[in-house]
């Protein structure tokens, strides 16, 4: 910068250039304290070194990530690899730039392997409880009883079924056979599901809540990784925060098996919602292998959220639809390179699954359907009725099953044995649900019953009831159909098996449009079950888009969109009146998991006419995370220790200390790097020594400026909160510096959890 003004030009700079040769601390050049630091801190972290941002270590349990450092930490990555010259380094580039497609279709491949061994597993263990196949033991009905069979296309059905030996003739030994067969099953699911059990931190420190007292510690809570359909959990993980071994290996397995023994009970739930978890799992294991994800938690998101297509895809045989799910449903953060990555990674699971064939039938469509005539004008009432109905059930669903859980599950011998509460709703189920011979089957059987056209197929059952006389025990039981399927769906969801509400929910809406379907002679009642299937699983999940186009891959039937898109959006709007959160938001709230959605919080601060002020911590936790450093930029290592111990007592493990110099803002350290500092790295300093935080280190100096970030973001406290929220939710910011107006000092500092936690107390 030169020194007279008078020869400055617009290109000269305002502020004198940077340099970036900060010399080694003492920390540094010793071998041990540079080993430690090697082997916890990444390459690309390290590269990261003398930047105003600071180096991170890998993100801690049950934390927030840093969506702008990681940002900045793939550019440094991407700009080290891309800049060298020579061919071996085109080439290394050329990969680096293709690893995103390499691990998008690689997740396709495994996750439909998966999705073939659990689809071909649930279907002959569920029969099981019916009879068994006596030329081979592992062989489903439909594979005994056919010439369908995985991996081969099937010929024409079998007239007869010799090979098939039913448990007992008899209808009451049968009906044992049936309840025992179940309650085995579901103990199995539940046990194996307690395999996952884990101890998770606390969302929010207690002494956040209180403006004076003494120190409060946090109570953790317990959680069943395996357990439910995983999509809230997985919700919360695409949002920034880091839940701990859910998506490992041991989950993966447990969660296929577990799936697999809860279908066959005959529950209310399916294994579609558990798919989303196992493929996103399994990108998860995939993202490993390559250290551009594994190091960087915003990469990672991102092939997390391309491998959650592949699960919808091969739960329905709906790739696209399997896309439109992530990106409607699931996704916080999906830019264009996502969605396109998304794309071939639903597409390879797709192919991949119609190659392994485990229907038997050779084609992706599960519930195919030909009805052969087409609707009128005058059914949009018809479909609109069915949209009405689809948005009360999602609506009661929603709330009923919210108070289930806060009420029946905390009764303590249900929360202190789960397998009980498992045991017990198996056994309802059971017996509710065999007497009617169409809830007697699973519940992907049921559907495909419900939607058959018996203009082209007189055989099922239904349809010999509906072209016969005499039919009013068959109304009677779709009534007894649709209600089991409410009450049944209210108490099954959230136990702790690997459950998902999609199936019931298909299941509940197609027995009352198949019940509407029979006032109405004109077109076939399947297309009412199918229309009906769409507008209950609308209300209880709220997808509208991506709901369009998994009916009409789950059916074939194109002509049926309109029909479909009438229903799902009424349905819709009616659920939303009656309760403004889907199923999953509400599991959320139930797990009280850490999840930032922009629009529902939005929509609650705009009531609220609150500032950022309220978001300030009280003075006691205030003065406890603040440190006011020295002009020298050192500090007592008592001191950070105190203040470590402090941080720890609160348990959140997403905090950190504010450095400020007479009130202003100087820099941010968090929690988890001044830990790895203090007891990892300086093991070998006295408690006496002077630590720098600030400035350029010296040679034989305690350093841990470099973990500092010096850039972090604030917020006047006199701001509209509204502010506060979109800051957090579209940067992705793990906190942020509220100041005073006017004099820019520091007064508080907002952690993402405590913004989360404010929300919460304003929703319910």
């Amino acid at each position: 910068m030169p020194t007279d003004l008078e020869g400055a030009t617009e290109r000269t700079y305002l502020l004198p250039n940077s340099t970036n040769n900060r010399r080694l601390s003492a920390v540094q050049q010793d071998g041990d304290s540079h080993s430690i630091l090697s082997s916890h801190v990444s390459k690309g972290e390290q590269a990261l070194f003398a930047q105003p941002i600071g180096e991170r270590l890998p993100y801690n349990d049950y934390t927030t990530i840093d969506w702008l450092h990681d940002l900045v930490k793939d550019s440094f990555r991407f700009r080290a690899i891309h800049s060298r010259p020579g061919i071996r380094n085109a080439i290394y580039s050329a990969f680096d730039s293709c690893q995103g497609w390499i691990a998008a279709a690689i997740i396709g491949v495994l996750t439909a392997c998966v999705a073939f061994a659990v689809d071909v597993a649930a279907a002959t263990v569920s029969d099981w409880k019916i009879g068994h196949c006596s030329s081979n033991i592992f062989s489903s009905r439909e594979i005994c009883c056919t010439n369908h069979s995985p991996l081969n296309i099937a010929e024409e059905l079998g007239e007869d079924c010799k090979e098939w030996h039913m448990w007992s003739v008899d209808y009451t030994g049968a009906f044992a056979i049936y309840v025992g067969f179940a309650l085995l099953f579901g103990i199995i699911s539940g046990s194996v599901t307690m395999l996952t059990k884990s101890s998770l931190p606390a969302t929010a420190s207690k002494q956040d809540d209180v403006k004076s007292g003494g120190e409060q510690g946090v109570a953790g809570k317990t959680m069943y990784l395996a357990a439910g359909s995983g999509i809230p959990e997985i919700k919360t993980i695409l949002s920034g925060f880091v839940i701990p071994n859910f998506l490992d290996f041991k989950v993966l397995a447990v969660k296929a098996i577990g799936a697999t023994f809860a279908v066959a009970t005959g529950m209310c739930l399916g294994k579609e919602g558990p798919f989303v978890h196992i493929s996103t799992c399994v990108a998860y294991l995939v993202g490993m292998w390559f250290p551009k994800y594994r190091d960087n938690g915003r990469k990672m998101r991102e092939l997390l959220s391309a491998g959650c297509s592949a699960g919808l895809s091969v739960a329905f045989g709906a790739p696209l639809g399997g896309v439109l799910f992530s990106y409607e449903e699931i996704s916080t953060y999906f830019p264009r390179k996502v969605l396109w990555r998304a794309f071939l990674c639903s597409l390879t699971a797709a192919v991949v699954l119609r190659a392994l064939n485990p229907t038997g039938t050779g084609k992706l469509v599960l519930f195919e359907t030909h009805y052969g005539t087409s609707y009128k004008p005058v059914h949009y009432l018809i479909f609109v009725v069915l949209g009405l109905a689809g948005g009360l059930f999602g609506g009661v669903f929603c709330k009923a099953n919210f108070l289930w859980s806060k009420s029946f599950r905390q009764i303590p011998v249900i929360k202190k044995y789960p397998v009980f509460e498992v045991f017990l709703v198996v056994l309802v189920t059971a017996l509710l649900q065999y007497p009617n011979p169409i809830t007697r089957e699973p519940g992907d059987i049921i559907i495909k019953n419900l939607l058959v056209d018996c203009r082209s197929s007189k055989r099922s059952w239904i349809c010999e009831r509906e072209t016969g006389e005499g039919n009013s025990a068959y109304f009677g039981w779709l009534v007894y159909g649709t209600a089991v399927k409410l009450v049944l769906t209210i108490i099954t969801f959230g136990c702790k098996v690997p459950s998902g509400v999609i199936i019931p929910a298909l299941d509940a809406g197609a027995f009352f449009g198949r019940l509407i379907g029979q006032w109405i002679t004109t077109i076939s009642p399947g297309i009412f079950a199918m229309v009906g299937a769409a507008a209950f699983l609308a209300g209880v999940s709220r997808m509208t888009i991506s709901l369009v186009v998994v009916m009409f891959e789950l059916t074939g039937e194109l002509e049926y969109i309109v029909p479909n898109m009438i229903a799902i959006l009424v349905a819709k709007w009616v659920a939303d009146a009656l309760e403004r959160e889907g199923v999953y938001d509400l599991a959320q709230t139930v797990l009280g998991h850490p999840f930032l959605d922009l629009d529902n919080s939005l929509s609650i601060v705009q009531k609220e006419n609150a500032l950022v002020e309220v978001l300030i911590p009280p003075r006691q936790t205030m003065e406890e995370i603040t440190v006011d450093v020295p002009k020298d930029g050192t500090i007592s290592r008592y001191v950070l220790d105190t203040k470590l111990d402090q941080l720890k007592r609160r348990g959140l493990m997403d905090a950190g200390l504010v450095l400020v110099q007479n009130g202003m803002l100087q820099g941010y350290l968090a929690e988890s790097e001044l830990d790895f500092g203090l007891n990892n790295m300086g093991h070998s300093w006295e408690v006496t020594s002077r630590i720098r935080l600030l400035g350029n280190a010296d040679e034989e100096e305690y350093d841990l400026s470099v973990f500092v970030d010096r850039t972090p973001l604030t917020i006047c406290a006199s701001a509209p909160v509204e502010y506060a929220v979109e800051m957090f939710g579209k940067l992705g910011l793990r906190y942020l510096i509220v100041v005073e107006e006017g004099s820019s000092k520091v007064v508080g500092v907002i952690i993402k959890k405590r913004l989360v936690v404010w929300l919460e107390k304003r929703k319910h």
